[in-house]
C-alpha cells in the first residue's frame, strides 16, 4: 500500500492525518511520506515510507485498534462522524453559550485534547497546548466570558 496525495490515514493511537507528499531523502534515496496532522496546530510531519506502512508490534502495543501504524480512511466525513463523540456534536450543535457552558462541564471528566481543540475553533477562540485540566479551565472562561458580553448585548 503506498498512500497518495490527500488520502486520510489514522495513526494506531486514534489521530487523522492527510497525505501531502511522496518524496525521497536527498542522500539515502529512502522514500518518506510527508503528512499533516488533522487536529491541534496541524503540524507537519516526515516519516520514511516502510515506517509509515509497516504493521504494529502487537505485543508493543497490545491496545491498537488497527493492523497498520496508519491505516487509509475511505471518507473523511465518515469516519469523523463515527468517531465524532455525541456530546461533542451537542456542544457543537449548542445555539447558546449557557448550553455550551452545561455541556462542557458534563464533559469535564472525560474531555480530551483534541476535544477542546475542536471546541476552541468552534468558537473561533485559541487555546494554547497545555495540561488538558488548564485547557478546560481556559475554554470555559471563554464561554463565560463571551456569555456575559453577548448577554449584555440584547
Amino acid at each position: 500500500m503506498i498512500p497518495e496525495i490527500n488520502e486520510i490515514y489514522r495513526h494506531f493511537k486514534g489521530e487523522l492525518y492527510r497525505v501531502l507528499h511522496l518524496a525521497q531523502h536527498s542522500e539515502s534515496g529512502e522514500e518518506m511520506v510527508v503528512y499533516r496532522a488533522l487536529y491541534g496546530d496541524c503540524r507537519i510531519y516526515v516519516r520514511p515510507l516502510d515506517s509509515f506502512t509497516e504493521i504494529l508490534d502487537k505485543e508493543k502495543y497490545p491496545g491498537a485498534g488497527q493492523a497498520h501504524r496508519f491505516e487509509r480512511v475511505q471518507e473523511l466525513g465518515e469516519e469523523v462522524e463515527e468517531t465524532l463523540d455525541p456530546a461533542l456534536a451537542e456542544f457543537l450543535d449548542a445555539q447558546t453559550c449557557r448550553e455550551r457552558i452545561n455541556i462542557l462541564n458534563g464533559l469535564h471528566h472525560r474531555i480530551t485534547d483534541a476535544m477542546i481543540t475542536t471546541m476552541a475553533v468552534a468558537l473561533d477562540v485559541e487555546i494554547p497546548e497545555s495540561e488538558t485540566e488548564k485547557r478546560f479551565q481556559e475554554l470555559m472562561t471563554c464561554l463565560v466570558m463571551k456569555e456575559r458580553y453577548e448577554g449584555s448585548r440584547g
